[in-house]
């Protein structure tokens, strides 16, 4: 049974109860619900505590099975539910939220270089995103600096909203990313829209975010660079 993702709807809960529907071969712990999310899209999985009546677990990562199912990676040598017992999650609150600025600040980076996306990643001072840009083309990293910083203190509302995937396949050119398609097969897609409908950036996105980017705080370009014959790896850190 697919878990009921509920930071899609809510990226700001820190806490749940579930009930475990299965431990598989490798110990990961599966669960009909999670505030959890699994690394995908260049965000790396959620980790945190989940307890229950008498004991208690550390949850390293969190990721996806073969089969598309989330699964809490417990710490190693860890004792585990049972399947059907009851048990509450508790997010690792300071390190969603650094994942949330920075995957925000990744949609900004998006708006601001106007090429399509190779690759990206977050990390924890940041994050980067790798562009098919021409020669020629390559932006200024002081001027790239400054517009992400305008964007950030103008504190422009993050939303969302759900399209159907006959609209998505409509609307290819919000799909940014050259290597990875939005997930389609289940009827509907999600658009994460930064500024009023979306003026500032929309594209379907299944990461957590902030309510604003005025959140994100201060950042600056720290690295431009040459990764191959289509790649130019632009790095932007917290500052």
């Amino acid at each position: 049974m697919t878990a009921v993702l509920l930071f899609r709807d809510d990226a700001c809960l820190r806490h749940c109860e579930a009930t475990v529907t299965g431990i598989n071969d490798k110990g990961g712990i599966l669960l009909d619900r999670t505030v959890f999310y699994a690394t995908a899209g260049g965000q790396p999985g959620d980790k945190g505590t989940l307890t229950w009546d008498g004991g208690a677990v550390a949850i390293a990562t969190t990721v996806y099975d073969g089969a598309k199912d989330v699964v809490h990676v417990p710490a190693e040598g860890s004792a585990l539910p049972g399947i059907g017992s009851q048990v509450r999650l508790a997010l690792d609150w300071p390190n969603r939220h650094r994942n949330m600025r920075a995957h925000t600040l990744m949609h900004l980076l998006c708006a601001s270089v106007p090429f399509p996306v190779t690759g990206g990643a977050i990390g924890e001072d940041g994050g980067r995103i790798d562009f098919d840009i021409p020669e020629g083309r390559i932006p200024d990293k002081a001027e790239l600096t400054a517009t992400l910083n305008r964007l950030v203190t103008e504190d422009h509302p993050v939303s969302f909203r759900w399209i159907t995937d006959e609209e998505m396949a409509a609307n290819q050119h919000l799909i940014r990313t050259m290597s990875v398609k939005p997930p389609v097969g289940t009827g509907s897609v999600r658009l994460v829209m930064i500024g009023e409908d979306g003026k500032v950036d929309l594209q379907p996105c299944g990461g957590t975010h902030l309510a604003s980017t005025a959140a994100i705080g201060p950042v600056a370009v720290a690295k431009i660079e040459n990764k191959g014959k289509i790649n130019r790896r632009i790095r932007v850190v917290f500052q």
